[in-house]
Parts: structure tokens; C-alpha cells; sequence
């Protein structure tokens, strides 16, 4: 019996550009603060997030690892990789990055993990259960519902996601390890909004909605009831995209470290957060970077104005005040006019 799961893929989705985008931007650099996708039941958003891993190449790791350690990479390493990469005494396996459900009802300790403080008393040892964000390590995390989960843990997350580690305090003990992946949250806004502050943190935010052209619709139709009847057929038919998509990314990963930008863009940044009344620094910040990894991932390494407005449409909009009984939707129009303004 064949179990493996049929994963729908990435480059067959149609439309929802700019969703695609943000995840992609997301997987290149890690540091952009995770992207959180808003919009109404059935428009691939699941989809989407569970076919992105499937894109990228197989990577190395140390073998045993409950963390998946990169070998080459002894800064993001756990305490005891580091100690094996030292001394060079370890083996690589090969594996692909994975998407790591945070289901809704999950407590604290299911996400962060837990130390057997009996176990510390008696054997004077440290001993950690790892939680989903050890399995989320060098992998992408995916909280479906986001709106629904205990404000709490949702703060726990983001604040993992900001420094790329987690610790885990109890008793006087603690304990420490990598933490560094890709946030990814839905939800439909018909369900609940989330927290201003909690907005705030996600990097990114993306506003999907339904196909609108009847020609798009047909070819969603057509599609969908292709992958179900052969799902092999249907993944092998779009291999060279895939393969395509796949290489761009790996090569935007490569250029990023060598992206700069003019001095003037910084004042650019911070103009249109002010002249769209952002509250924080949060905002510039992540306009910055989200400028740098378009640039990276368009086969630049300089930033040019276009980038910079494109990447204030993904970070600025949930972090526009709002007046009384206005909606969770700003009217992009004004946006993109007051950001020309600026940068023009």
C-alpha cells in the first residue's frame, strides 16, 4: 500500500501571485519574520504552504539530531553538534525540509518542550522532551487557524521566530536550542482578527481572495480534477517548473548575503512609514529587508525602487492604524498613491 501523501504542486497553483511570493521570499531568508495569509475558505492557501517544501533540494544534517543541525553551520548548531562538529566526529544524512502542523489545541509545553525536573534532582543531568519547535528547526512551521490559538502561544512562537532559538525555563533549570524556521500562519478573517500586537510581529501579510476571471476558475476546475485522478502523472508533468523554481531560489539564497542598497532608502523607508501613520519601527525594519530578498530573488544585488515599493505592500498594510468599525481591508489604492509620492 502506498502512503505517501500527494502533494499538489507549487507552480500548478493558479494565480494568488503575491501569496506565492511572500512564501517564497520567506524560504530565502528566514529573518523576514513569516508571513500570515488572510482571506476566505478554498483559495490554496493550505495548499500552498504544504506543496512550498516539496520545492526545495534534499539538505544535509547530523545524523541523530533532534534538531536537524546543519554540519556546516556550527553558530545554529545545538550544544551537543557543536560539540561533534569540534571534533569532527559525526555523519551526515541526507533529508528534505518539512512542514511542522501546530495544531490549534496544542499547549505550551507540546510547543516548546518540557525538562524532567525529577530527572535533573536525582541524576544531576539535564533532561529535554523536544516540543514542535525543535521539529520546526530548518523546516517550516505552519499554524493553520492562527486567530483561534491561545494568544500566549502564539507569543511564544513569534518570539522564537524574531531570535531563532528556544528556551525552555523551569525550576531554576533551563535549557536551549536552535529554533530557526519559517513562520507560516492562515486564517479566514470571517473567524476572528487577531491582536494589533500580534500583527504586528508576523513579518509579512498577505490578503487572498477568490479567482475572479471565469478563464482561471475553469482552469483551477481542470486541474484539480486532474491531479485527483492521476496525482504521479499530474506532479510529473510539472517537474520542469518545479526544477526551475527550485534553482531560482537556491541561487537568491546564494546572492542575498551580497544585496546592498543606497543610503537614501533608508529616509525613503522611514518616510512612508510616517506618511502612512505605522506605529513602531518594525515596519522600516522589515520594508528593508523584504526590499533586499525581492532584489536577491529577481537576480540583483541592488535594491531599486520598485523593490522597496513592493515590499511595503506586504508589511505596511497590517500595521496601518486603523479608525473605529473600520475593516480588517485597507484600500490598497491610497497605499500604492502615497508610496509613490515618496519614493518618486
Amino acid at each position: 500500500m502506498n502512503i505517501n501523501k500527494k502533494i499538489y504542486p507549487f507552480t500548478a497553483i493558479v494565480g494568488q501571485e503575491k501569496m506565492k511570493l511572500a512564501l517564497i521570499l520567506n524560504i530565502i531568508n528566514p529573518s523576514l519574520g513569516g508571513v500570515l495569509i488572510r482571506g476566505e475558505k478554498g483559495t490554496a492557501k493550505s495548499t500552498a504552504v504544504r506543496s512550498l517544501a516539496d520545492l526545495m533540494p534534499e539538505r544535509s544534517q547530523i545524523e541523530g539530531c533532534r534538531f536537524s543541525c546543519d554540519p556546516s553551520n556550527i553558530e545554529q548548531a545545538c550544544q551537543q553538534c557543536s560539540e561533534k562538529i569540534k571534533n569532527g566526529k559525526y555523519n551526515i544524512i541526507k533529508s528534505k525540509m518539512r512542514v511542522i502542523d501546530l495544531p490549534v489545541s496544542a499547549t505550551e509545553d507540546r510547543v516548546v518542550g518540557t525538562l524532567d525536573i525529577e530527572h535533573a534532582i536525582q541524576k544531576g543531568e539535564k533532561k529535554f522532551e523536544p516540543g514542535l519547535l525543535a521539529e520546526a528547526n530548518r523546516n517550516i512551521l505552519y499554524v493553520d487557524e492562527v486567530n483561534l490559538l491561545d494568544d500566549h502561544i502564539v507569543d511564544v512562537l513569534l518570539d522564537s521566530a524574531a531570535m531563532g532559538v528556544n528556551t525552555v525555563e523551569r525550576e531554576g533549570i533551563s535549557f536551549t536550542h536552535p529554533a530557526k524556521f519559517t513562520l507560516v500562519g492562515t486564517m479566514n478573517p470571517e473567524e476572528g482578527d487577531l491582536r494589533p500586537q500580534l500583527l504586528d510581529r508576523f513579518g509579512l501579510v498577505v490578503d487572498v481572495t477568490g479567482e475572479n476571471e471565469t478563464s482561471k476558475r475553469i482552469e483551477i476546475i481542470k486541474r484539480r480534477l486532474e491531479f485527483e485522478k492521476n496525482p504521479k502523472a499530474f506532479a510529473k508533468s510539472y517537474e520542469c517548473e518545479q526544477k526551475d523554481l527550485s534553482v531560482k531560489i537556491q541561487k537568491a539564497m546564494k546572492i542575498l548575503p551580497n544585496v546592498t542598497l543606497e543610503d537614501s532608502f533608508f529616509g525613503t523607508s522611514a518616510k512612508i512609514s510616517i506618511a502612512l501613520g505605522v506605529d513602531g519601527h518594525r515596519a522600516d525594519i522589515a520594508m528593508i529587508k523584504t526590499a533586499m530578498t525581492i532584489a536577491a530573488y529577481n537576480m540583483r544585488e541592488t535594491v531599486s525602487k520598485e523593490d522597496l515599493k513592493e515590499a511595503a505592500s506586504y508589511v505596511l498594510p497590517h500595521r496601518m492604524r486603523r479608525r473605529p468599525f473600520e475593516g480588517s481591508q485597507i484600500d490598497m489604492d491610497m497605499v500604492e498613491g502615497k508610496i509613490d509620492e515618496i519614493i518618486n
